[in-house]
């Protein structure tokens, strides 16, 4: 089964839910938005095929954190996605 994660991040949490291709939620937790801890979360969750967060102040800090650890990361802007 596949599995895709999105990231609602503030300053000093960032929401995460993680959901099969259906749509239906198999967890949601919540982490300090550091690159460290978001990636401590994602490692106890099913694997996911793409994780997907929104540009913001924190984005450039979060998405290179992320892909460090080697996570499928995207970046999207918020007008432009479907």
């Amino acid at each position: 089964m596949e599995y895709f994660a999105g990231l609602d991040i503030s300053m000093e949490e960032t929401h995460v839910c993680v959901v099969d291709r259906e749509g239906t939620v198999v967890q949601e937790e919540k982490a300090a938005s550091t690159p460290e801890a978001i990636a401590a979360l994602l490692a106890r969750a099913p694997a996911c095929r793409r994780i997907v967060f929104e540009t913001g102040r924190m984005a450039p800090m979060l998405y290179h954190g992320l892909a460090a650890f080697g996570l499928p990361i995207v970046c999207i802007e918020s007008r432009q996605a479907y």
